[in-house]
């Protein structure tokens, strides 16, 4: 850790076997788990809790204040999880007095140029690719993937395992287990590769499927689709994770995808 090139403050609290590479500024009230390494550059404000293993490249910005302007000076946190890596100039904002923290999960991967706005709750595996942008108070749940250059409006939530198209503007709600594609984004399946790729079994990926049938190529509406489900569908994990989802959704579902929409395009 002893790098004479870089500010550490002295309130930090910094594991003894951290990395710290040249022109790093890490702030008071900073705390760093073991065998982390921060590149050059990489500016680290208060109110950083950063976990054991992660990476953090040259440039990144990490616990700046909210730009929010109804921020008051509130003392707030950003919180990071155990390995995972946070690429060149990734921003992410400390959360505000409505949640307090701004929280990334484990295992991660933030692609550079990625923005994470004030509270924010990213899980666990959770891929951002390159340039994803995220407003506030956006809740992206375990194994999610984000593709490069999208924006994601805030209070947005996506579900756990989606997989959203680069360049996606993300407005609505995107459900558990679902891929996103095409504008305006739309339901154009499940995430059938990566559902496999984590284990999942045929005929568990082909219930989920089922499931999404009701909801988006059946005809029904939202309320019409979950009736169905709750009364023909076996209970399972995955069918009520999907119904927890849909029940708590503030903006509503993405829209399914239709032969019209393709005309149109």
């Amino acid at each position: 850790m002893n790098q004479p090139l870089a500010y550490v403050h002295p309130q930090a609290k910094v594991a003894t076997n951290v990395v710290i590479e040249p022109f790093v500024n890490i702030e008071k009230n900073v705390v760093i788990g073991e065998g982390s390494w921060i590149g050059s550059n990489v500016t680290i404000m208060e109110g950083a809790r950063i976990g054991k293993n992660c990476k953090i490249f040259p440039g990144a910005v990490i616990a700046a204040i909210p730009q929010d302007l109804k921020f008051d000076g509130e003392e707030t946190v950003v919180k990071i999880g155990n390995n995972t890596t946070v690429r060149e100039f990734v921003t992410i904002n400390r959360g505000t007095k409505a949640n307090n923290e701004t929280v990334i999960g484990e295992n991660c991967l933030l692609m550079a140029y990625v923005h994470i706005a004030h509270d924010c709750i990213i899980g666990n595996n959770v891929i951002l690719a390159n340039a994803a942008t995220l407003a506030g108070h956006i809740t992206i749940d375990d194994y999610a993937i984000v593709g490069g250059m999208s924006a994601v409006h805030q209070f947005v939530q996506i579900g756990a395992h989606c997989f959203i198209s680069g360049g996606g503007l993300v407005r609505k709600d995107v459900p558990p287990f679902s891929k996103a594609a095409r504008e305006p984004l739309s339901y154009v399946g499940i995430n059938s590769i990566g559902l496999r790729r984590r284990g999942f079994s045929n005929e568990r990926i082909n219930a989920i499927q089922d499931i999404y049938r009701l909801i988006y190529l059946k005809g029904y509406n939202v309320s019409q689709a979950t009736a169905i489900i709750e009364a023909d569908v076996p209970a399972t994990s995955d069918r009520d994770e999907i119904l927890s989802f849909i029940n708590r959704s503030t903006r509503g579902l993405m829209k399914g995808y239709s032969r019209l929409d393709k005309n149109r395009s």
